[in-house]
């Protein structure tokens, strides 16, 4: 019998069961409308018309669903561009996050370096850092990079420098490195197998939860990201989806702009669908020593 937090005596105790069940049924309900209330409004707006979506109260359910508002906003807003361009940018944030994160999580959990410790706890503070005050030396930096004097706007470089060093991956990395244990790692070394080695035969092959749920964070970053692409991608050929949505949203019906969202939203929702349960256990695997 699996563990909960009130026990079963305690549930057939008069009133107890039926308490516990209804204060259940109503926060799993409160919850439900709070998560996928916005979503259906955005699903069921994408298929009402300008005059339905503006009306006030609103309607629950389109009265005359208009799936034509999709095809629009595929057409007009050049969304396979903008998809396209989303897409490169997480490809890259990817891969560079998974080379250098891991690198330095290897470093910091196998290798230790001198005052490792102390660097850890330096790139953990940063996340005490709100991202809107990094904005600006960050912009700085972008268009005009230090010592080699190289401006970035437009260039997918602005994007991928900034997400390159992400702490918040690097300690994941760093406590799932933790938990191997280390007579994997004496025994590739007695064999003669070099660090390097041993993080490519050892270390990563047992890492694919955690590199998996690296690789989402890296994708949804650069999916739902606004700002900083507005700011480094000015030019219409080098826009992500979000800046492009907000950019055609002046002259565009309100409609059409939400049936934009829709799509832009429906990769990101079937990355969660298909990966959740890596999703977890890549957070949750080495968080114990047993």
């Amino acid at each position: 019998m699996s563990r909960t937090l009130i026990s079963q005596a305690q549930l057939r105790r008069g009133r107890g069961k039926y308490l516990y069940w209804t204060l259940l049924a109503v926060v799993v309900a409160g919850f439900t409308l709070v998560f996928l209330g916005p979503l259906y409004w955005m699903v069921t707006g994408a298929l009402k018309s300008g005059q339905e979506i503006a009306q006030t109260p609103p309607t629950l359910w389109p009265q005359d669903p208009q799936t034509q508002n999709y095809v629009d906003a595929w057409n007009n807003l050049d969304l396979a561009k903008l998809m396209f361009n989303t897409f490169y940018y997480a490809a890259g944030a990817v891969f560079f996050q998974l080379v250098f994160d891991t690198a330095a999580a290897y470093a910091l959990s196998k290798l230790r370096p001198a005052f490792g410790n102390v660097i850890l706890g330096l790139m953990l503070a940063t996340l005490m850092i709100p991202a809107m005050v990094l904005i600006v030396p960050q912009y700085v930096t972008a268009i005009d990079l230090p010592i080699i004097h190289v401006n970035l706007l437009d260039s997918p470089w602005a994007i991928w420098l900034p997400l390159i060093a992400n702490a918040f991956n690097i300690f994941l990395l760093k406590r799932f490195f933790d938990s191997i244990p280390e007579d994997l790692i004496a025994a590739a070394q007695v064999d003669g197998a070099s660090p390097l080695r041993t993080l490519w035969s050892i270390i990563l092959p047992m890492s694919r939860p955690i590199l998996g749920v690296v690789s989402i964070f890296a994708v949804t970053a650069v999916w739902k990201d606004f700002l900083w692409p507005k700011l480094v991608m000015p030019s219409p050929e080098t826009r992500t989806l979000s800046v492009g949505i907000y950019a055609f949203s002046g002259g565009t019906p309100q409609n059409v702009v939400i049936a934009a969202s829709v799509i832009a939203a429906v990769p990101t929702v079937i990355i969660f669908l298909l990966f959740q349960r890596n999703i977890m256990s890549g957070l949750t695997t080495g968080s114990l020593k047993g």
